[in-house]
């Protein structure tokens, strides 16, 4: 035990830099499976912990004024029933001139026992207190948000005459608010929803049904569609369209994270398992001595295995141990993510699990290594009665002919004489070049979602709508404005074939002027009753570029014919888009068009020339109108997404330390090989600045070799990637974008010249060397 104790501290003497990198590759890895795990929870885990707390529905069907909604808690599969609640859809302004949302109003003489919204600020509604002068309102917590309200701000309601005071803000489980999509939802008493003066068309019903088994929600809403009649229900949602959309962009960090993280440990292994088997190569006489010294093949493989489980151990505990006292204390949403994630059951033992899977995965890579030193024989094999080399090939003959510097042919011949051997280094030292592309790729494709937003499905940056202005006075005020060019649209919520769900029926732009949607199959939408769609659409109709698809709305049908798709950001791809014409001319009781002068639009999309500042343009325009107009700037997902760039630096940073420590194994190898060579070349009258150079070019042309390998493979990959991110989200494919060229080239002038400069003094120090010592190396 001494003697094993004794030889590991002086094998960490000799070969400490290499440790040290080998122990901050696997922090970072542990610390990046840490997180990624964190986030998981964090992405699915706040929608589930308010729809367990809450009791929550997992249907809500939304109908016209006066329908029996009520019935559907007959059904057998409904357990318990949220509402009905009497609805009024209107328009809620932050006072004094402060935002504006779209809220569904309902009326609620108490606070529903299903689906129970959770208050996070203020109280609930009080029958004594809200029915005064003062009326009182409760919002949900996502509305809220999008209008900066709080308890106590004043909201002005339309179709309301009287201001109401926000009480309290709540959490649901219901899908949330996005301007122009779904509207936020508001609780008042019962008294003051009667004294809105809105029309039938804004007046209806609201049910949430809870289903005693979940995997029954499109039955259940087939069900409640035939028992109320298609015509009756207006909207329809589940609950997994809230937590689809509650996850989802987290959980595209989570999915980072854990790429890297597991591609991070794969690199990791491999370079600990080539690390030992270079070493071992390296010390055949030690293990010889060792062993003629009275130690069993089993001591040697296990004081190797015990020396690098040793550093796998030491670099995961101080990875578990950062993430768990620090992870909290970071910005952003990976700190709020780690503060939810120690508030977890599973947190009691999920980090155990990781952390013992990065030892036990690292541990079982060095497992064949140092089983390879067990078996080395007591008595070297004497290596000058052996061939070590291939014959001298043609090509490096002829670039000996052709007068190409003799350190370069020597460099190339000692890179690759030994192919498997030099495709091991290669594979190894490509990885994390390989994962480093990909991480380029991702930073690409969110830059392309900021600076050319168009040609991913998000042409326009502004929205605006107005109340009070007329659609004549709201058209020329936008015309007027210069660096921009305005569309009308307008939305409407469709059943799908089957009548299992809602999709979002959208027309925008004119035939006389097409919206630029970001068509990347098919064709843009040209003609009457053509539609581009997005990629969750087809999926959800299982339908495909060319199809015809039916739907209806409030009863009426429309049918469209798709000759595109596009990349669509919304509603989780759940969109079919066609021109504002071919919308209206299906929105009339017969379906004969309405008239040389079509139904005013619902918003405007306002798309700016490349330049113009969103901001100065949303201001210049509510100045303009004297507030009478709300201008929203469209959300992008790249900017919930602004953690993945700081993920991609710490990433990039924990794969060069594992290139680092792959390299320092492969400059080793390069060093002990070309060692042996040293009489020879010496002989043959190479100085020892040109036998530094054959050393220096023999790693050179590895990491090179490496490097264009992994760029390629890591295009591939990173394009792949993206693309099925885009899929699996509804965005659709035709979203990845490839780093710069000159990016690339970069990262590969970067790796080699590292490569070159980490070998140089090894290889300088292994020249100066006595001509004795490399001739006792051919022993």
């Amino acid at each position: 035990m001494r003697a094993a104790a004794r030889w590991t501290q002086a094998h960490l003497r000799a070969h400490r830099p290499a440790a040290v990198l080998i122990v901050l590759a696997t922090t970072g890895i542990t610390i990046s499976l840490l997180l990624a795990t964190a986030l998981f929870a964090y992405a699915t885990d706040p929608w589930q912990r308010v729809f367990t707390q809450s009791s929550g529905a997992h249907v809500w069907i939304h109908t016209q004024a006066g329908t029996a909604a009520g019935s559907l808690a007959e059904l057998d599969e409904v357990r318990a029933t949220s509402g009905p609640f009497r609805t009024v859809r209107t328009t809620a302004s932050l006072q004094p001139g402060g935002a504006k949302a779209t809220v569904e109003l309902r009326g609620a003489a108490q606070r529903p026992a299903t689906a129970t919204p959770q208050l996070v600020a203020g109280r609930w509604l009080d029958a004594g207190a809200d029915t005064g002068a003062t009326k009182g309102i409760v919002l949900d917590s996502s509305v809220a948000r999008a209008m900066w309200a709080k308890p106590g701000d004043t909201l002005a309601l339309s179709g309301i005459a009287a201001h109401l005071r926000v009480v309290g803000v709540a959490d649901t489980a219901e899908v949330a608010f996005r301007a122009g999509e779904s509207p936020g939802v508001g609780w008042v008493l019962p008294e003051t929803l009667a004294a809105s003066d809105a029309g039938r068309d804004q007046r209806g019903r609201t049910i949430g049904l809870q289903l005693t088994d979940p995997a029954d929600t499109d039955y259940v809403v087939q069900r409640a569609v035939t028992r109320l009649g298609a015509d009756q229900i207006t909207d329809v949602s589940t609950w997994r369209q809230a937590k689809a959309e509650a996850e989802g962009d987290n959980q595209l960090l989570g999915r980072l994270l854990g790429l890297f993280g597991l591609g991070a440990l794969l690199a990791a292994a491999l370079a600990v398992g080539g690390a030992i088997s270079t070493r071992i190569r390296g010390h055949l006489r030690d293990i010889s001595v060792l062993k003629a010294i009275g130690f069993t093949p089993g001591q040697v493989v296990r004081m190797f295995l015990a020396l690098h489980l040793g550093l796998a151990l030491l670099g995961v505990a101080l990875g578990a141990l950062l993430t768990q006292g620090l992870g909290r204390l970071v910005p952003g949403r990976i700190g709020e993510a780690m503060a939810l994630w120690h508030r977890l059951p599973e947190h009691a033992w999920l980090p155990l699990v990781i952390s013992g899977g990065v030892v036990v995965f690292i541990g079982s890579a060095t497992c064949l290594a140092a089983w390879r030193a067990g078996r080395v024989p007591p008595v070297p094999v004497a290596r000058a009665a052996t061939v070590t080399g291939n014959r001298t090939s043609g090509l490096t003959r002829r670039a000996l002919g052709l007068r190409v510097p003799p350190a370069l042919v020597l460099g190339w011949r000692g890179a690759f004489h030994r192919p498997l051997r030099s495709s091991a280094a290669v594979a190894r030292l490509a990885v994390p070049l390989l994962l480093i592309t990909i991480a380029l790729g991702t930073w690409t494709t969110l830059d392309r979602f900021t600076s050319h937003p168009g040609n991913v499905g998000l042409p326009a940056a502004l929205t605006a709508r107005s109340d009070t202005l007329g659609d004549g006075e709201l058209r020329q005020l936008l015309s007027s404005r210069p660096r921009m060019t305005a569309y009308p649209g307008a939305e409407e919520q469709a059943l799908i074939p089957g009548q299992t769900g809602t999709i979002t029926l959208r027309g925008l732009g004119t035939d006389a002027q097409p919206y630029p949607f970001a068509v990347v199959e098919g064709r843009a939408a040209h003609g009457p009753d053509e539609a581009v769609a997005g990629q969750g659409l087809l999926e959800l109709l299982d339908a495909h570029v060319g199809d015809w698809v039916r739907m209806t709305v409030a009863g009426r049908p429309y049918v469209l014919h798709i000759v595109g798709r596009n990349i669509e950001t919304a509603d989780a791809g759940r969109v079919i888009s066609t021109s504002l014409d071919t919308l209206r001319d299906g929105d009339t009781a017969d379906g004969t068009p309405s008239g040389p002068h079509p139904p005013r639009p619902d918003f405007y999309n306002l798309v700016l020339n490349h330049g113009a500042d969103p901001g100065a343009v949303r201001d210049a325009l509510t100045e303009a109108s004297a507030g009478h107009l709300e201008v929203r700037e469209v959300p992008n997902p790249a900017d919930q997404l602004s953690a993945v760039r700081a993920v991609s630096i710490g990433l990039i940073a924990v794969l060069i330390l594992i290139g680092l420590a792959e390299l320092a194994t492969t400059v080793g190898a390069a060093v002990r090989e070309r060692s042996r060579d040293l009489l020879a070349l010496k002989a043959v009258g190479l100085t020892p600045r040109q036998i530094t150079a054959v050393i220096v070019s023999a790693t050179a042309f590895v990491t090179l070799a490496a490097a264009l390998a992994g760029t390629a493979l890591g295009l591939l990959a990173s394009e792949w990637l993206i693309n099925l991110q885009g899929r699996t989200s509804g965005w659709g494919t035709g979203i990845a974008q490839r780093p710069a060229t000159g990016i690339l080239l970069l990262v590969i002038a970067v790796a080699v010249t590292i490569a070159a400069i980490a070998s140089a003094l090894p290889a300088a120090r292994a020249v100066r060397r006595r001509l004795a010592d490399s001739a006792s190396a051919q022993l």
